[in-house]
This record gives C-alpha cells, sequence and structure tokens, in this order.
C-alpha cells in the first residue's frame, strides 16, 4: 500500500486476485475499500487476462461467467480462448491467430490478425485506454479481425453499421466516451461493499506458470521449453551446504 506523498499525489492500493479468489474474498476487498478511503487513495484491482477491463467497460460480459455462457449452446464463437474446455456436441467457430487448443477444438476456423498485426485500442489493467500501431500485417488469408466480424454479419443479414476502422472506433467512443481519452484513466465510482471481517483462507499466487499466461504464450515452443525448465529447476533437489 503506497499512501499519498508530500506533493499531494493520492496513492494506490493494489489488490491481485489471489486475495480476491478465495473464500473471503469480499471481506479482502471490504477492508481494501476503508483502507483506500481513509487514505485518500486510489484502489487497483490487477487482472490476470488480457483484455479483461476494455471487456467490462463495453458490457461484453455474461452472468454467471464462462461456464453459463457455454451450458446448453449449441453454436460457439470463440474469440481466441484457449483456457476453456468446450464438450462434443456445440459447433465451435473459432477466429484467431495461433493453433491453439481452442483452434484445434474448432470445427471452422476464421483465421484473424494477431495483435501485432491490426491497429488496436486496449484498455490495461488500471482502466488507461492506450492505442497501438500494427508492425506487420497478418500473413497468408488472415484478415483484421474487425473486418472478419463486418463480413460475417453481412451474410448473416444483419450487417453492422460501420465498413471501415475508423468509423467502428467511432462508434465504440459514442457508446463508451472514455476510450476515447486514450492516455487518460477514467474516474470510477464505487458503492462500498459492507465490511466483514476476513477468515483464515490463505492467499495464493493467481499466476501458475510466469511463461504460460496467455494464449499466444501457451501456443509457443520456446515459452513450452522455459516452462518446462522452470519446472525441473524448481523439482531438482538443493545442494547441502
Amino acid at each position: 500500500m503506497d499512501h499519498s506523498d508530500k506533493a499531494g499525489v493520492p496513492g494506490v492500493i493494489i489488490v491481485g486476485q489471489g486475495a480476491l479468489n478465495e473464500a473471503d474474498g469480499e471481506a479482502v476487498l471490504s477492508q481494501a475499500m476503508k483502507a483506500a478511503e481513509a487514505a485518500g487513495a486510489k484502489l487497483l484491482v490487477l487482472h490476470t487476462a488480457a483484455a479483461r477491463v476494455g471487456a467490462m467497460d463495453v458490457g461484453a460480459v455474461t452472468e454467471g461467467g464462462l461456464t453459463a455462457a457455454l451450458d446448453g449452446a449449441e453454436v460457439i464463437y470463440n474469440l481466441g480462448a484457449d483456457e476453456v474446455e468446450i464438450a462434443a456436441g456445440p459447433v465451435v467457430i473459432y477466429q484467431g491467430s495461433h493453433g491453439d487448443r481452442g483452434a484445434h477444438r474448432a470445427d471452422i476456423i476464421l483465421p484473424g490478425a494477431a495483435y501485432t498485426e491490426e491497429n488496436g485500442l486496449f484498455v490495461n489493467t488500471e482502466g488507461r485506454p492506450q492505442l497501438a500501431l500494427r508492425a506487420g500485417f497478418a500473413p497468408g488469408e488472415a484478415k483484421e479481425n474487425w473486418a472478419i466480424l463486418r463480413a460475417l454479419s453481412a451474410e448473416l443479414g444483419a450487417t453492422l453499421p460501420w465498413d471501415s476502422l475508423a468509423a467502428l472506433r467511432r462508434a465504440l467512443v459514442d457508446g463508451h466516451p472514455h476510450l476515447g481519452r486514450v492516455d487518460v484513466v477514467a474516474e470510477n465510482g464505487w458503492t462500498r461493499i459492507p465490511l466483514r471481517d476476513p477468515a483464515n483462507a490463505t492467499f495464493r499466487n493467481a499466476v501458475k506458470d510466469f511463461y504460460l499466461t496467455n494464449p499466444i504464450a501457451r501456443a509457443s515452443a520456446v515459452m513450452a521449453e522455459l516452462s518446462a525448465m522452470a519446472k525441473a529447476r524448481a523439482a531438482a533437489p538443493l545442494a547441502a551446504e
């Protein structure tokens, strides 16, 4: 916890998922909120998935989470996710850039550009919108992801009301104005949850493998090798002094 400094700049209390995902996570959050208010500090919750903050900003969430979204589904449109086990039954359409587990489960694959191969607007874990410019072009028949969704909407007879990335971004900012304020952290209000005393649940590291934290890393042979080396080092007996 970092309290305000002499210049009057507010401090920040940072809470990780390892503290919130345990049985007393709500109690931990209530105590963090109280501490932030008492110190005049900001509160930052760390997320473990890229784009999760931006997804919440635009309302791309499902009540009950992924499990509820998959329950009873006949068709699943997978936008590059590989951490979800999809049982046999539903038709899976995969749109992504890497040959990960999600692609291997797919019935239909729509090759999309990687994040380095298209211009993008990202929201980082503190809620700051950031622009990214592509470093290269997608190989083969891969397309920019917005273009795939736009073309698919036309094929389904439900054409989306934009036909360029600029028009899409204008629509995005019209619906969510703070996303147009690049490099500015949006002001978010909160409602204090009732204060509760933490139980005896043990905090845990939300990251199980530093080298395999996202679908792109998990599809990398280099990252897999580094992960294996790290596990081997951890398993090796320590030499006696």
